[in-house]
């Protein structure tokens, strides 16, 4: 099942494993149980610490539980977890191993504490990159608290329970029978929701801390460079963002960030956040910001307003909040996120798999996404407002020659229809004859560009009509000591690329501001 060069890799890992643990599979005579059999196998053989039993009773066939000897913290996998899970795998081994997490000290004595019964049960797509993350957080949680279960289902193996349940989007949690969320959550957040005083807790840490001379909000590409470029100079530099990479976690592929021919979102980030790091960036995840209250007197602080009731000070602000996915804004599209409504082709692409669905949207975001799911589903709608599609000529031409795809331009999405439980249809104008159609079909994917996320600064500064912060050619706002970068700005061409540029510009620009206007003895305290 293992090639020669990955055995070799993970017998290494494996050392690291310091308590006896045993894989107990729930095996039938199908080809997924023998192919899950030699996965087994292969991992047992590997270590000396490793055992295999084939006794188990887990009423999902094929699956198999981690269960750390004479203990009763275990996980649970049904299905075969390679893919993006691979990596789910190793760590769950070696975290039922006694193996240490990297976590804060704070989170995971959280964890231990929570009290009562957590049987979650969260269902991924092996193409799904924001499912690990989900996967792994649980996992670990049941690695360290034994009163947490957990069980990481592949959904494609198991389409009945997704049927029943009603899953369209990945990945998704149950807790103890009901819902708990979907899409990607990091572990604070879910600990968050189980421990009720965390976020009173964190607002208060917040608050305490001492004023920075550069505060970036936002983590995306901007705000990374940004954090990167400040730090550099010495002085105080921190971030507050609600996930640390933006949309860029949500990118599969990426050919066009110059030096690297190909990469992935959730690499790249995984290289940004190091990097930051490296220079003891200060990174406050998983922090909504709702307000800014700027300075009174030249030099003074910036309060940065949290969601949890906390704040944060700082000498100089960097806005880099990014953008969203754009909604259609039709009737029915709210009710059926997650319910056959989606945004993410990647990861909701295999929930899909031999129905019908149609894409929002003819640039290259949207006819890249047709052609992805062409290789899944029975048929792609793409759907485009314009006369023509805006891709670029060669995703075009590779979309027209799949025999599975229909192209409506000059159409205008008016509808979302459902049954109650999910989606069942599309309605459209045309707009060249006033007409009105409908499709029947069970996922929208919707592809329509961004909406930058300023709301929350609506009467604090100068924005666009569009809703961009307005900035000048060194990335200065309409007030003093607080400068944006990347796509929440003015700024043409929404490109990683760019926003990385304009972070590395809007920093520089932030520590000429300081050392012209505050004492150099503070400005470049560390």
């Amino acid at each position: 099942m293992l090639d020669a060069s990955i055995k070799t890799q993970l017998k290494a890992y494996f050392e690291r494993i310091t308590q006896p643990i045993t894989l107990i599979a729930s095996l039938d005579e199908g080809a997924k149980s023998q192919e899950m059999l030699g996965l087994l196998e292969d991992i047992a053989a590997l270590s000396d610490k490793i055992s295999l039993d084939l006794t188990g009773t887990d009423a999902r066939r094929p699956a198999f539980a981690i269960r750390r000897d004479g203990a009763s913290n275990e996980v649970h996998f049904a299905g075969l977890p390679m893919g993006h899970e691979f990596n789910s795998l190793i760590l769950a081994l070696l975290q039922i191993g006694g193996h240490s997490s990297k976590e804060g000290r704070d989170i995971l004595e959280a964890i231990a504490a929570l009290d009562g019964e957590f049987r979650f049960e969260t269902y991924f797509s092996l193409s799904c990159h924001n499912c690990p993350d989900v996967v792994q957080a649980i996992n670990l949680m049941a690695a360290i608290n034994p009163k947490i279960q957990h069980v990481a289902i592949d959904g494609g193996l198991f389409p009945t329970e997704i049927e029943s349940r009603e899953i369209m989007s990945v990945p998704a949690v149950f807790l103890n029978g009901e819902l708990f969320g979907s899409g990607r959550m990091e572990l604070a957040q879910i600990v968050a929701k189980l421990d009720t005083g965390a976020a009173k807790r964190a607002a208060a840490t917040l608050s305490a801390k001492p004023p920075y001379d550069v505060l970036v909000v936002g983590g995306g590409p901007a705000g990374a460079a940004a954090s990167v470029y400040a730090a550099r100079k010495g002085i105080r530099t921190g971030i507050v963002a609600e996930r640390f990479g933006g949309q860029v976690v949500d990118t599969l592929g990426i050919e066009n960030f110059i030096s690297v021919q190909h990469t992935e979102g959730p690499k790249l980030v995984a290289a940004m956040e190091a990097h930051a790091r490296e220079y003891d960036v200060e990174i406050n995840n998983l922090q909504t910001v709702t307000g800014l209250v700027p300075a009174t007197t030249e030099g003074g602080l910036t309060e940065v307003t949290l969601a949890n009731g906390g704040s944060l000070k700082a000498r100089t602000v960097i806005l880099s909040t990014g953008a969203r996915w754009r909604q259609m804004n039709v009737p029915g599209e709210a009710e059926y996120r997650n319910k056959g409504v989606a945004y993410c082709p990647h990861c909701d692409g295999p929930l899909f798999k031999g129905k019908r669905v149609a894409v929002i949207g003819g640039g290259n975001s949207g006819v890249e996404a047709a052609i992805d799911l062409a290789g899944l589903v029975s048929h792609v709608t793409l759907i485009e407002f314009d006369s023509k599609l805006r891709a670029d000529a060669v995703l075009q031409d590779r979309l027209r020659a799949l025999p599975n795809v229909s192209i409506l331009t000059s159409a205008l999405s008016t509808e979302v229809h459902g049954d109650g439980g999910k989606v069942v249809g599309l309605s459209y104008k045309d707009r060249t004859t006033e007409q009105m159609h409908r499709l029947d079909l069970e996922g929208i994917f919707v592809q329509i560009g961004l909406v930058p996320n300023t709301e929350w600064l609506k009467g604090t500064l100068a924005l666009s009509p569009r809703g961009e912060i307005e900035v000048d050619a060194r990335g200065a706002t309409s007030l003093p000591g607080i400068f944006a970068a990347g796509d929440a700005t003015t700024t043409p061409f929404k490109q990683i690329v760019i926003a990385m540029g304009d972070g590395a510009k809007a920093a520089l620009s932030a520590f000429d501001h300081l050392i012209r206007t505050v004492p150099e003895q503070t400005a470049m305290a560390a």
